[in-house]
Parts: C-alpha cells; structure tokens; sequence
C-alpha cells in the first residue's frame, strides 16, 4: 500500500511537471551524443549550444505568455527578420549601436501589437492575423532591403562573443534573464494570473471583471519585446540581417512551449517547462550536428518533434483527467 501510494505520488508528480520527462530526455540525449563524438560533452561545445539556444529561448519566453493565454503569433520568425533588418540599416548608416538596438527593439514590439491589435478589433484568431502578418513583414523587410543582406561588419559582436566564466555566453545570460522575468510575471503578478485565466476561459474572466482586450494587447506587447531582444541577439551572433532572418523559428518556440507542458488550447504551462523545451530543441540540433547526420534529416526531425510534442501534450492532458477523477 505504501508502495502504490509512492508509484501514485511519482506518476502524478511526472505528469504535472512534464520537464522532469524532458530533463530525463535531454540526459539519455546526451550521454548517447557524447559516445558518438565525444567533444559533445566538452565545454566548448556546452558554449556553443547556450549560444545557439538563446535566440530561440526569447522568442519561446513570448510565446508561452501567448501560448498560455490562449494567443498564437506564428509571424515571430518575419517579424525578427524586419527587425533585425532595420537594426542592420540604421547601424550601417552611422546610428550610435545601442540607439539602433532600441529601435529595432521598437519594431518588434510595434509588428506584434499590430497582430494583437487586429485580432482585437476584428474579433479574429490571432494565429490568422499572424499568419497574413509574415507577408507583411516579410514585404516590408524586402522593400526596405531590395533583397539585398544587411551586413554591420563585426559592428554588434561584442555581445555574441562575450562570455562569463570561460563557458556562459552573454548572449544566454540575457536568456536567463528573459526566463526569469517571464516567471516573475506569471507566478507573482496579476498580469501572470490574467494569463491564466483568459486562457482557461475567456468568457469567465471577462464576467469576472478582467479586461480581456486590454490584457491581450499587453501579452503581444511583451512578446514583441522578447522578439525584438532576439532580434539584436541574433543580429550580434550572424553579423547580418535579411528579411528571411529567423525563418521558422516560431515552429521551434511554439513546439518548445508545447512539448514544455503548455496545451495548444491554453490556461497552463510554466516558463521552467519551456527552458527544458528549448534546451530539449538545442540539444537535438547540436547533437544531430555533432553526429553529422545530413541537415536534410535534420528538417525531418524538427517536424516528427513537433507532432511529437502535441502528442505528449494531448496524453498528459488524459492522464491528467484519469487521475483526477
């Protein structure tokens, strides 16, 4: 008896904490890579996946805010992409580094209220209004570019090349930061309780005095900002800016929430379980890479991963239910 009730405990504990799974994942994962090649699990390479990852990490900080409150925004690859492009710009034509930051920062937070905005005042899905939003910032980026790469000469290295302790890249440490603000909001604020609810059920917080609409356009808006830091990460790492700049990424973030705990039908999730989707996501890449597995398979494995992750999401949910009732 004593035994089950430990098995019950351990079952429900798992459940409602999915990045226990994907830290066991992420672990055989690694052990399996570092057989394979063994300058996997050298610190240079630990570097190097903190590096990759922190792009990834801002733009999947935004969608769990979103993804939680029942919002999608699939335009966060196009809208890094016009971001970047016009940090690229303004850098190249003699704008001080940090000013241009801010106003790429700017864009970003401007393209996802406008998203939000929309789906507001037309009463649409947001993931409809995201999705006409990438050719519009994909057009605008292209227009301002003529299709032409933005290249800034080493001019935003710094920040890409700076590392803490021999090991930690700046560039993961704002990640970090990124993480801890968006836990802050959602388990210590009433903004963070609003997520919540809206995402639970719409209709109930409305009746119960929440403003929905208000409160929706905040979320896009702190996702803008996240894509927008993002963008100058990214920007900072590849050195150039085009307006395909972070294509496909909003698969990988919204599969990183996902597969974090986060139902696509929103009201849960927890910022811990997107950090262990994301590194989940980076340790799959750099280990894919390591083994030199063919970047063609490689495409192949993000998509299988991010079925898998809405099948682990939709079995969590009936385990959920079996054991509450």
């Amino acid at each position: 008896m004593f035994d089950l009730d430990i098995s019950e405990s351990l079952k429900r504990t798992i459940i409602s904490h999915q990045w226990i799974f994907l830290l066991f994942v992420i672990i055989i994962l690694s052990i399996t890579a570092g057989y394979v090649n063994p300058r996997y699990l050298t610190i240079a390479n630990l570097s190097n996946l903190l590096s990759q990852i922190a792009v990834l990490s801002l733009v999947s900080c935004g969608a769990t805010i979103l993804i939680i409150s029942g919002n999608f925004d699939i335009s966060v690859g196009a809208n890094i992409g016009l971001s970047a492009v016009v940090m690229a710009m303004l850098i190249r034509s003699g704008i001080p580094v940090p000013l241009a930051g801010v106003i790429g920062i700017i864009v970003g937070i401007l393209n996802s209220s406008f998203v939000g905005g929309a789906s507001i005042l037309f009463n649409a899905p947001s993931f409809i209004i995201s999705l006409a939003s990438i050719s519009v910032f994909q057009g605008l980026a292209l227009a301002l570019t003529e299709g032409t790469i933005q290249t800034i000469y080493g001019k935003l290295e710094f920040i890409g090349r700076t590392e803490f302790f021999g090991f930690l890249p700046l560039m993961f440490f704002i990640a970090l930061l990124g993480y801890a603000a968006v836990y802050y909001i959602l388990n210590h604020t009433q903004l963070g309780r609003y997520v919540y609810a809206i995402g639970d059920n719409k209709e109930a917080a409305y009746l119960s005095g929440v403003k929905v609409n208000k409160n929706k356009l905040i979320f896009f808006i702190l996702n803008g900002f996240f894509v927008g830091v993002g963008a100058l990460l990214l920007l900072s790492r590849v050195g150039a800016a085009q307006a395909t700049t972070g294509a496909g990424i909003e698969l990988k973030a919204i599969g990183s929430v996902v597969i974090g705990g986060a139902p696509m039908s929103g009201g849960k999730g927890t910022v811990i379980g997107t950090f262990f989707g994301v590194f989940l996501w980076g340790v799959i890449g750099n280990a894919l890479n390591m083994m030199q597995v063919s970047p063609f398979l490689q495409e192949v494995t993000i998509g299988l991963l991010i079925v898998l992750a809405v099948a682990i999401a939709s079995l969590r949910l009936r385990a959920e239910r079996r054991l509450s009732g």
